[in-house]
């Protein structure tokens, strides 16, 4: 017996009506499961010939009565039903589903309503609302506005109508739950929207502000009304536009109304009030919300971080899509700075809003000319979701397509110079003279100079006042260089996986001859190749020298690549380390001293895997942030289902090759956090494919350039992510299992990157303060100090005492000065290196030291 059977007595009598009702979905019923093996909830009853041959031919009135015939059925269900959780196979739970489909199929279709039909309606929801496991928004109040909002378009509503309407209004007020907020903000406004048609004049336009409840709302919202009349107009259409801004990208539609009211402000004015509204989110603070959730008769609390209302962000990604329509330099930046901080992840939920960041990214692709490709290949290298990856490599993919040059190339001509001349941009204020000078990647100066040609120390006050405007967009200026050399000195260290090369003409447009890039391609080594020879060689007192340092001149017609230390002898390495050294030239990136990985007996004889980087223990969450930082697609595993290991993969489609990085999860008691995320994964082969037919390669058939550099990302997961690496992990508990790898690796042998970093302290010692008491021996660097003698690894910078190898814990301070940055060191960053000299500096003076968790290791013999 099914539910129309047993509902059977709670309507009784049954009219004819409910009779010839009752029928229809008996047979509806007969007719669905003819046709269907299994039956769903969401069933498609126009897909039945009751429905398109009887149903639809009735009239409006009756199609009215069976929704309410419907909904007292649906009402009744839920009043027996207290849970659906037992029931989900039962018959009836099945046939209902067919019951609310006619409500939600005749609801949808063209239905013309009396005020006599909508007041019955409004009765109908009120009632089923009463009961305690619904609210008005389970029933398809959206569905009948949208026929009401057509059906009385220029017409005058009737008292009753306007009666129901604020009544269904005030319904809908009285939801507190927050998961339906948007929903109801959105049928609110839409009542809204009807009854000021109603109210007003035909030319009348409703004011429509932005209905999140959160400060961008109220910073927002009065922005707007300090404007002038016509301006707000044009404004509540652009907010009543955006916030039906739904999808993943923008209609046509959108798009070209959109342009027409922008024509009608000015692009000015809009790009003015849009760049105040994005910067607020730039620097918007996340809040912690508490929301009540209800049920039934029971309600809770709900703590959660929340960024913007999400009935906000879907109006803000309108705005962002408006914005395609521009090209300008300071918009672009506006938007991508956008998109970082909207990627920017909130602890335990993710980006703050991948939503407008998605847009962002889109409105950045859209954009005419180059600068916005630009962008997104900065924030390629910025954000590290797997998903928003792939989405930005796509749209630089379609760019690249459109302008008919490779992915590379496109980067390479979408790079800003600033107007900068080998590295300086020089800007007047009347006789005051401004120089921005680059100096470093992600570093610049600016410098006045006085109209009698001498240094000026801080901004002449003249130009705060007079050129506030100018000066900004000077600062401005300057930020947007220090991203693009740090962008593009991490696109450069990509590079080196790819072995690209370069005809002459257009390394010298995008690169020796470009006002930014030449500050960096300057201090790189170069290969120039002409008809079999090939040369390396740095620009020098404006020649290109080799490391003899002779100047060589080369062909026109050369193609250029850069140099990589994998393929080259071990000479010549070492030549080019001393050139660097003995010109104190600091390369943005670890070039000549890069860390080499030639393939190992071993590796030839496990054939297509290494084991070289297995059997580590890293911190999960360290290792995913520098996996996803060097490109690497991974993701966190924890105590569930499929959450047992992991494969990190790294593309190289220059190759036509893809990486494998294997981890296993780390199961140990309590070894995971409040979101079932393990603490620790332990490491496993490294090995590659093939990117198209998915077969593994054989490790003697790798290029020795991606090798190389695959097992370098690796390596830097290992030793930075080890917990070796920590110097209170076992002190602190660590796994018990894993103590003596914790020993192994704090003071094993040492790393490539460490046995770089032995090479460096060897020529940084003799010049240091600390150089009659410190030497290296082996992997560590030895500090005789006033009380013991401390030995420093070199790789871990964990620390043994003597004379019995007591084990000495200490915290870096962050936030100490740095031991290295007055010295001369080749490269550009090595944060281990610093924290080996500062604690070398530290315990040189050991009888200095104040901190009373340190002194009291020392004195315990």
């Amino acid at each position: 017996m099914g539910i129309l059977d047993n509902l059977k007595k709670a309507l009784t009598p049954l009219s004819t009506l409910e009779k010839e009702f009752e029928k229809i979905l008996k047979d509806s019923r007969a007719s669905y499961k003819s046709t269907h093996e299994h039956f769903y909830w969401d069933q498609k009853v126009n897909e039945l010939s009751i429905c398109t041959k009887e149903v639809v031919l009735w009239s409006d009135n009756k199609k009215v009565d069976f929704i309410i015939y419907c909904m007292q059925l649906l009402y009744d269900f839920n009043k027996k039903h207290k849970s659906y959780s037992y029931i989900q196979h039962d018959d009836e739970y099945k046939e209902i589903g067919l019951v609310e489909s006619y409500i939600n199929y005749l609801f949808k279709a063209k239905l013309l309503m009396e005020d006599t039909d909508v007041e019955r309606l409004q009765i109908a929801f009120n009632k089923y609302k009463k009961h305690p496991h619904a609210d008005i928004l389970n029933w398809p109040v959206a569905y009948m506005l949208n026929q009401l909002e057509k059906q009385y378009k220029g017409k005058i509503l009737s008292e009753t109508m306007v009666n129901v309407l604020n009544r269904i209004t005030e319904d809908l007020g009285k939801i507190t739950n927050s998961y339906y907020e948007k929903d109801k903000l959105k049928l609110i406004e839409k009542i809204k929207s009807i009854l000021f048609k109603q109210e007003s004049s035909e030319s009348s336009f409703k004011p429509t502000y932005f209905l999140g409840d959160d400060d961008f709302s109220e910073f927002v919202n009065q922005s707007i009304t300090t404007l002038k009349n016509d301006e707000k107009v044009i404004w509540f259409q652009l907010i009543a536009k955006a916030q039906k801004a739904t999808g993943s990208k923008p209609s046509q539609k959108f798009l070209n109304e959109t342009k027409v009211l922008l024509k009608e402000l000015s692009s000015d004015k809009f790009k003015k009030m849009i760049n105040e509204w994005f910067h607020f989110i730039i620097k918007f603070k996340e809040k912690e919300i508490v929301t009540t959730h209800s049920y039934g008769n029971q309600s809770w609390e709900h703590r959660n971080i929340e960024f913007l209302s999400p009935i906000n962000i879907e109006a803000i990604k309108g705005f962002v899509w408006i914005c395609s329509h521009f090209h300008d330099s300071n918009t672009i930046h506006t938007i991508s700075n956008l998109a970082e901080r909207c990627f920017k992840k909130i602890p335990e939920k993710g980006p703050a809003s991948a939503a407008i960041g998605n847009a962002c990214l889109y409105t950045l692709y859209k954009s005419k000319g180059l600068d916005g490709i630009g962008q997104l290949s900065r924030l390629k290298l910025k954000i590290k979701q797997n998903n928003t990856q792939t989405l930005i490599e796509n749209y630089l993919n379609n760019a690249a397509k459109e302008q008919g040059v490779s992915l590379h190339e496109i980067e390479d001509l979408a790079v800003e110079d600033f107007g900068l001349i080998d590295g300086v941009k020089e800007v007047m204020f009347d006789d005051f003279k401004a120089i921005i000078r680059i100096t470093g990647a992600g570093k610049s100066e600016l410098a006045w100079i006085k109209p009698d040609g001498n240094p000026q120390k801080t901004v002449p006050e003249s130009i705060k006042s007079k050129y506030a405007l100018k000066y900004k967009k000077l600062k401005d200026t300057q930020k947007k260089i220090d991203q693009t050399t740090s962008a593009q000195r991490d696109r450069l260290d990509r590079m080196l996986r790819y072995g690209r090369t370069w005809v002459m003409e257009n390394f010298i447009k995008h690169y020796s001859n470009h006002g930014l890039m030449f500050f960096l391609a300057d201090k790189i080594i170069w290969i120039f190749r002409f008809q079999g020879k090939e040369d390396s060689a740095i620009w020098l007192n404006y020649n290109w020298m080799n490391n003899k340092m002779e100047v060589i001149s080369p062909n026109e017609n050369s193609t250029i690549s850069l140099w990589h230390p994998a393929t080259q002898a071990v000479e010549e390495i070492k030549n080019w380390r001393e050139f660097l050294m003995l010109n104190k030239i600091q390369q943005p990136i670890k070039q000549a001293f890069r860390e080499v990985y030639l393939l190992t007996e071993a590796e030839i004889r496990t054939r297509t895997y290494s084991n070289r980087m297995a059997a580590h223990i890293l911190k999960q969450h360290q290792y995913v942030t520098l996996a996803k930082g060097r490109n690497w697609t991974c993701r966190l595993i924890g105590s569930w289902d499929g959450g047992d290991q992991d494969i990190a993969e790294l593309k190289i489609p220059e190759y036509k090759l893809k990486a494998q990085f294997w981890v296993q999860s780390v199961e140990a008691d309590n070894a995971y956090n409040d979101n079932g995320i393990w603490n620790y994964v332990s490491t496993d082969q490294v090995r590659f494919l093939n990117v198209e037919t998915n077969d593994l390669i054989d490790l003697v058939d790798i290029p020795a350039i991606p090798f190389s550099e695959v097992l370098r990302d690796v390596d830097l997961f290992v030793g930075v992510a080890s917990v070796g690496n920590d110097p209170t992990w076992s002190d602190s508990g660590g796994i018990p299992a894993f103590r003596d790898y914790w020993t192994s690796f704090s003071f094993g042998d040492l790393t490539e990157v460490a046995k770089n970093r032995k090479e460096i302290l060897t020529g940084l010692l003799p010049r240091l303060k600390i150089s009659k008491v410190a030497e290296i021996k082996d992997k560590f660097l030895v500090v005789k100090g006033k009380l013991r003698t401390y030995k420093i690894h070199i790789g871990s910078t964990n620390i043994l005492m003597e004379p019995n190898d007591q084990y000495l814990c200490i915290v870096p301070d962050r936030s100490a000065k740095s031991h290295t940055e007055n010295l001369f060191i080749p490269f550009e960053g090595d944060n281990g290196l610093s924290i080996v000299l500062s604690k070398a500096f530290l315990l040189s003076e050991d009888d200095k030291i104040t901190d009373s968790s340190i002194t009291s290791q020392i004195n315990r013999k």
